[in-house]
């Protein structure tokens, strides 16, 4: 099976910025989820192996399961070139109608999501006879989850802004006859009642 983690919180997130390829640290909320999400995931299921994109909220994510990480920068975040850092609301409308239309657009410095997307899709059909026998975890972000999760239904990355993940989500791809089968989307854990 390949199980998708989307990263826990970052104080970038927690203010609603366009994170890219900003590389934070979780914040302390961030870090409860990484441990939340990787005891929810391991309940059950044995992992086998610990992938992770190289930016550090996702190996900061990653750690919680407490296996050696494979990096693979195939995982890394979209990025959103001019706009890192940019508070949601402040991108211009056309900006994301752009990005909404046309998987080609590249903002100024940044990666369109097709670009993206023939990474992911590389990274997913390298993982397809490992994660057909063992538990994979891909600790990553929004958009490479969104591309892998499009990967697994046939269709093409244009679905990115039809679906939502929140911060440790889940996504659990198996594997029948090679072939991919997305089996869960967008699950949470529960945190600890504070």
């Amino acid at each position: 099976m390949l199980i998708l983690v989307r990263h826990g919180r970052t104080p970038a997130n927690a203010a609603g910025l366009l994170q890219g390829r900003l590389d934070q640290d979780l914040d302390e909320h961030g870090r409860e989820q990484a441990a939340a999400v990787a005891a929810y995931v391991q309940q059950g299921t044995g992992i086998d192996a610990v992938v992770s994109s190289p930016l550090r909220r996702a190996q900061q994510t990653a750690d919680a399961f407490g296996l050696p990480i494979e990096i693979d920068d195939r995982w890394l975040e979209l990025a959103y070139g001019d706009y890192e850092g940019t508070p949601h609301n402040e991108v211009p409308s056309e900006v994301w109608q752009r990005w909404r239309e046309d998987p080609d657009f590249t903002p100024p410095g940044g990666e369109s999501l097709a670009a993206l997307d023939v990474r992911v899709r590389e990274a997913c059909v390298d993982l397809v006879e490992r994660a057909s026998h063992q538990n994979i975890v891909v600790v990553s972000h929004v958009s490479p989850m969104k591309s892998a999760v499009a990967w697994a239904l046939g269709v093409g990355v244009d679905i990115s802004f039809n679906c939502h993940l929140d911060q440790a989500a889940v996504c659990r791809i198996v594997f029948r006859g090679g072939r991919p089968l997305l089996q869960t989307f967008n699950e949470t854990a529960p945190l600890p009642e504070r």
